[in-house]
């Protein structure tokens, strides 16, 4: 029999709990028998969800707790003050170990402050980065970072790439992934100077794929498997690769609805449509780990509905299997860089 994975899940967290969290939970728990999940949150609203779903009960515990860190709230305020809200409990039962990792959909500040003040770094890691699958023309793309480092040096945006490539090398199944740093154009002199001063780190390491610049429009295309930055950058790209997908969306529905030759049309097309649309659909990725930690923490998206909830309960699994942890500190050769030379 596998060993057993317990995944701490908030059930407070997000536009649509407890509802569709639990839903997403009580899912993943049916498809996964060597899953445990505690739920974490208000007994109330958590039992009422749960009510009427069909999952092995003796594998999920409900963990109780009387406060829920709310989106707008200031993440360093709300974690020091809120002790008892799921967001913290949570974290902290992946720190003292009895749970291996712990999901989201809550406030991504405060996932982000949490995870490195409850949670604690990977001795080693100087900034752990925020890492989403993107969907492409060729498959998933890692962007790296997207959220946790504006402000980064050209030492963290190497150990982003590296582990940026671990990750898709264990648990998406891509071996010797393409990891492109990303900048105004493919030439090696261009960029701002932390991208000028990355690129010949990137370019001396051993132990990753490095195929050079990347720019904007090549990553749709899937160009490469692994896109390293810094948050501010990655941020923006995410933001503009959700609008702009949401708006080719909405204006092909609304040719299609035009009239009638167009719903004809539509009908003809639906089942080849139908493909494509999945294939860009970023609900089968599940959430953002953040990377680097000594235990892992998801952030699955605000306005996550069930299905996405159970991918990124099923990231989970699969991290604990490949024991992500300790191919990082094997293959980056990782020395704790917060010590002093009097150390």
């Amino acid at each position: 029999m596998s060993e057993t994975i317990n995944v701490a899940v908030d059930a407070m967290g997000g536009d649509n709990a407890p509802s569709e969290i639990v839903k997403g939970a009580a899912a993943a728990l049916a498809a996964n028998d060597n899953l445990r999940i505690t739920l974490l949150g208000s007994k109330e609203p958590v039992g009422q969800a749960l009510s009427g779903l069909d999952y092995p009960k003796e594998r999920l515990e409900l963990h109780e707790t009387t406060e829920v860190i709310e989106m707008a709230e200031p993440p360093v305020n709300a974690i020091r003050r809120k002790k008892d809200s799921s967001l913290v409990v949570g974290m902290k039962l992946v720190h003292e170990g009895a749970c291996d990792a712990f999901v989201t959909a809550g406030s991504t500040g405060a996932a982000l402050v949490g995870g490195q003040i409850l949670v604690g770094r990977i001795k080693g890691i100087e900034r752990p980065p925020l890492a989403p699958l993107l969907p492409t023309a060729n498959g998933p793309v890692l962007l790296i970072d997207c959220g946790a480092n504006v402000d980064a040096r050209s030492s963290q945006l190497v150990q982003f790439a590296q582990m940026g490539s671990i990750y898709m090398e264990k648990i998406v199944g891509i071996q010797n992934p393409r990891v492109a740093l990303f900048n105004i154009g493919a030439e090696e002199e261009k960029g701002n100077a932390l991208v000028k001063e990355t690129f010949p780190l990137l370019k001396a390491l051993d132990n990753i794929n490095f195929t050079g610049n990347i720019e904007a429009r090549d990553i749709p295309a899937g160009a490469a498997d692994v896109v390293v930055c810094d948050a501010f950058t990655g941020n923006a790209i995410l933001k503009m690769y959700e609008g702009v997908a949401k708006v080719l969306l909405s204006e092909m529905k609304a040719a299609i609805y035009s009239g009638t030759r167009a719903k004809l049309g539509g009908l003809l097309l639906k089942p080849a449509l139908k493909d494509t649309l999945k294939k860009f659909d970023v609900k089968s990725y599940g959430g953002a780990p953040l990377l680097g930690l000594t235990g892992l923490v998801v952030k699955t998206h605000g306005s996550a509905k069930a299905i996405e909830v159970q991918h990124s309960i099923e990231q989970c699994i699969a991290w604990k299997q490949a024991d992500i942890n300790s191919v990082f500190i094997s293959r980056m050769h990782l020395v704790d860089r917060t010590k002093t030379a009097a150390d």
